[in-house]
């Protein structure tokens, strides 16, 4: 496809999807959340028996009777219909990274040859998609179809065009969770129990803790003409092949920079229906790389907040086409320049409205901001492993430990004065005192730490699980993950460690030792145990790489090889005493991520194949025939000597035109083989490894060719827009 051809297919593109421009002036106050049920439509569509029997269901977890339900439901119902919605759906989040949904219209017969419009409290709480075609990782047979959709309470019902969508849970015929919710749920449930417990040593009026989440989407924009030439993209999600373009990120002046007109049409429009669908969104904002941006929210509680970012992934897709995009959420959409991530930020709180991991301005507060700063800390160390294999896959991996991201070696960045004081508490003597709620009966240098701000703690782009001044930033997930698999991991170390820190304090506090000071002597244990996962220098370096090893760090770096990781005793005997996941669960999730990545590096290599062998080398053939036809016309006006000048730089290319492509045509034919070899493999980790090992590094010393070619080949000629083409929104 020549240059000419590729712009006159983006004009095309233009042409058809105009870029549509909000004309909404409303506050955003004003049409926050109107197509939620959330408690003010309640109020208003249930009486209000009904909406406190919800309120406790909601806030409780208490059950949902079905009475209720169909009162409920019928509310539901005629809110939906005043909005124009005519079917509802169960929208849940299969093991497939993405959202599912069945719609039924609201429609029954009422049994005088007409139909009426009928919405229950048993299509509301539940409904029998079937479950024979999502990926249940040995679990179920084909033939054994049968699964359920649950309502979910706790995450309000929402309306989408004529859809009235019911957040729900999804499980197998026997009870096992069929997706990413049901398991985060009782995660959520293991951490509030186990950090209620802990909290209670300091706060006798607690009692509940909440687990939030605040996610930071990075995306990239291309025009949807160029997207459309590109069969990889179309395929994969990034760019198998393209050369830098001369500038890219270098000059460092995407970050931060003016947003692009067409881009911030797409913004406001995305952030006006993100709005009414109740997501906050807060920040949003030009990222490293050209055409890459950021969308950020405020702080929801975890469920809800994970309910948001799949739903807003959605609709990012669907409103850039309007705007003539394609948004792609790809971690390495293009070589070269950075990739994009979804950093977490997580935290616990209280239901009195204490956040656990800030600081405070009384020493007990102060205890308890250690307490579950060290806590956390023993749960990333005992766990980092399997932190790690919940963030890896195939795509993610092109990303990490690329100067980019942070690598695949799971540690935790402090901050100076965070790091000296534990540093402190671990070798305080008992020559010093430190006062707790008027008693001195703890001798401990500790000193108070209300200051310990935002801003007295620095950042460390490296660390993949940093403390941010009241929360802790995981920044190794992927930009397309369902990050309820890092938070599924995350809330039960969590609820472990607080478990076993409690169980120890207790054990003191039977033998006779003041609470306080039992307190402080587990947590000064924990500090010198989960030393090892405490790293405050750049992660890139070789030299850590060898320190983490020799700290006894999970170093794996191939993703079939991480994925194990579910299975590991530790991981099986955490997720079993917490609740939230059995091993049969845990074997079928390893085996789904397992064909996952089997399956995505396949389907690149098949497209690669075919770009190499039916794009690139007869494009890269037809221009060596001319140049050599050139030459035989150079040798025939000129003198032998002559011609040998003039032809030099054409005999040059053509050269390194059979060497380019001799190496493709051959390595090609090594990939297919070793495609094939794999296919035969029966068993999946076996079969992942060899996709790992012997068919995705083919890939990338094959691409070196390709890309060459590119730089030699006529631009007329090429058949793919280049990334000079792509990477910059015109």
């Amino acid at each position: 496809m020549s240059s000419t051809l590729r712009f006159q297919v983006v004009g095309e593109a233009f042409k058809k999807k105009p870029v549509i421009v909000p004309n909404r002036e409303n506050r955003p106050s004003e049409f926050f959340a109107k197509y939620v049920f959330n408690r003010s439509k309640m109020m208003k569509y249930l009486s209000k028996e009904v909406f406190e029997k919800m309120c406790d269901v909601m806030d409780n977890g208490t059950k949902l009777d079905l009475a209720t339900a169909d009162k409920v439901a019928e509310g539901m119902k005629r809110w939906a219909m005043e909005l124009g919605v005519t079917h509802c759906t169960h929208w849940f989040q299969p093991l497939t990274e993405g959202t599912a949904e069945k719609h039924d219209g609201f429609v029954e017969h009422d049994g005088k040859g007409g139909m009426v419009e009928e919405f229950t409290g048993k299509a509301l709480v539940q409904q029998e998609p079937d479950a024979s075609s999502f990926p249940s990782g040995g679990i179920r047979s084909t033939f054994e179809a049968r699964g359920y959709s649950a309502w979910d309470p706790s995450s309000p019902v929402f309306v989408i065009g004529d859809t009235l969508m019911i957040p729900t849970v999804f499980i197998s015929y026997t009870g096992e969770a069929l997706d990413y919710k049901a398991p985060l749920k009782k995660s959520l449930m293991a951490v509030d129990k186990a950090a209620t417990a802990v909290a209670k040593y300091f706060y006798g009026d607690v009692t509940k803790v909440i687990s939030n989440l605040g996610w930071e989407q990075e995306y990239f924009l291309v025009d949807e003409g160029m997207y459309a030439a590109r069969p990889d993209l179309l395929m994969t999600g990034r760019t198998l092949m393209g050369h830098d373009s001369a500038k890219n990120q270098q000059m460092d002046d995407h970050y931060f920079g003016s947003i692009p007109l067409r881009v911030s049409a797409f913004m406001k429009d995305l952030e006006i229906e993100a709005l009414e669908l109740g997501i906050p969104c807060k920040t949003r904002h030009n990222e490293v790389a050209p055409n890459q941006f950021e969308l950020a929210p405020i702080f929801e509680e975890t469920n809800l907040a994970i309910d948001h970012n799949m739903l807003i992934m959605g609709i990012m897709k669907r409103i850039a086409r309007k705007h003539g995009f394609r948004c792609l959420l790809h971690e390495k959409p293009f070589a070269g320049v950075n990739g994009s991530g979804k950093h977490c930020n997580w935290s616990l709180a209280t239901n009195t409205g204490i956040l656990l991991h800030a600081p405070g301005k009384t020493p007990i507060d102060n205890l308890r901001f250690i307490t579950f700063i060290v806590e956390t800390l023993m749960a990333v160390y005992r766990h980092n492993g399997l932190l790690k294999g919940s963030i890896i896959s195939a795509t993610n991996a092109h990303r990490l430990g690329a100067n980019e991201a942070p690598p695949a070696i799971i540690s935790s960045f402090l901050g100076k004065q965070l790091s000296d004081l534990l540093t402190q508490l671990e070798e305080s003597d008992d020559d010093q005192l430190f006062n707790i709620s008027g008693k001195k009966s703890v001798k401990l240098d500790i000193p108070q730490i209300p200051e310990l701000l935002l801003d007295n703690t620095d950042r460390n782009r490296t660390s993949p699980f940093a403390f941010t001044g009241n929360r802790f930033e995981f920044r190794a997930v992927g930009s397309q993950a369902n990050c309820a698999a890092a938070m599924i991991v995350l809330n039960t170390a969590m609820a472990e460690a607080l478990t076993n820190f409690k169980e120890r304090v207790d054990a003191l506090i039977a033998q006779g030792i003041d609470k306080t000071k039992a307190i402080v002597s587990i947590v000064r244990e924990d500090i010198k145990t989960c030393k090892p996962i405490h790293f405050e220098g750049n992660g890139y370096s070789d030299e850590w790489k060898q320190e983490a090893e020799r700290r006894g760090l999970d170093v794996e770096t191939s993703a079939p090889r991480m994925f194990m990781q579910y299975l590991a005793p530790s991981s099986i005997e955490m997720f079993q005493k917490m609740g939230v996941l059995n091993e049969a669960e845990l074997e079928a999730r390893t085996e789904i991520k397992l064909e996952t990545y089997t399956k995505k590096v396949q389907i690149e290599a098949r497209i690669f194949g075919d770009l190499c062998l039916n794009h690139i080398i007869p494009v890269a053939t037809r221009y060596q025939s001319q140049l050599i036809d050139n030459v035989h016309k150079v040798g025939e006006i000129f003198s032998a000597e002559e011609a040998h000048i003039v032809n030099a730089n054409n005999l040059k290319l053509i050269r390194q035109i059979s060497e380019h492509s001799s190496f493709i045509t051959e390595n090609v034919e090594r990939l297919i083989d070793a495609r094939r070899v794999a296919n035969r493999i029966e068993n999946v980790l076996e079969k992942a490894n060899a996709y790992h090992d012997n068919v995705a590094p083919l890939l990338e010393s094959i691409r070196y060719h390709v890309d060459k070619l590119e730089l030699i080949v006529d631009d007329e000629l090429w058949p793919l827009p280049k990334y000079r083409e792509m990477l910059f929104v015109r």
